[in-house]
């Protein structure tokens, strides 16, 4: 059984929401344009949750951070233009939120501005006390998002509890000093987030209540 805790941070995309087919979509958009060759939906999906950096780097390793800089930017004007069509809440997640006690914040690679615009749009933004999305920092697996989120609601980092679905935010969680719950759902293969050790796994986040 899991333990009652006075703060829960979400990751989002892989967590709360299935958005793998607008991120990769978006990614796959940028990439047409370039002389890449075919790159696979399960590829791309094994990126979500790390820096567009890290995708756009592996997929074009001759390219000079300048020009990976502009991918991303091409990025960050299509995916939003897509508007989420292809995203679903998962299952358990409407149900969970508006129970579940304690105060609630996001630990999202998603930028502040965008994670608060999608969690709008699916409903699920007054069920939050605090968004947090990465600004200027480092992203998991650095703890930087989680701090910040700690930082934002005064908690301390016994006090918390990091819910996400690949192996940055397991690692992230750790080094922020925080307990960590893997879903079994998202987009992480569950034999690299077992290394991580994750304190607790739930495979709906009704386990959560």
């Amino acid at each position: 059984m899991i333990p009652r805790f006075q703060v829960y941070l979400f990751d989002i995309d892989g967590t709360l929401l299935d958005s793998a087919q607008d991120i990769c979509g978006a990614i796959q958009q940028v990439l047409d344009t370039k002389d890449c060759g075919p790159v696979t939906f399960e590829f791309l999906k094994g990126y979500i949750g790390l820096h567009l950096i890290e995708v756009f780097g592996d997929v074009l390793p001759h390219y000079s951070p300048a020009q990976i800089d502009e991918l991303v930017q091409e990025y960050r004007a299509l995916y939003p233009a897509r508007g989420h069509k292809l995203t679903k809440v998962y299952p358990g997640v409407v149900e969970t939120l508006p129970v579940l006690g304690g105060r609630k914040s996001t630990a999202s690679t998603k930028g502040t501005t965008g994670s608060r615009a999608i969690l709008q749009q699916f409903g699920l933004l007054p069920h939050f006390d605090h968004v947090q999305g990465t600004d200027g920092f480092p992203c998991k697996p650095a703890p930087d998002v989680i701090l910040n989120a700690l930082a934002a609601l005064g908690a301390q980092p016994e006090d918390c509890l990091m819910i996400g679905d690949a192996p940055s935010d397991m690692i992230a969680g750790k080094r922020a000093g925080v307990k960590t719950c893997a879903v079994r759902y998202g987009y992480g293969k569950e034999a690299e987030l077992a290394q991580h050790r994750p304190d607790y796994w739930v495979a709906d986040l009704r386990e959560l209540i």
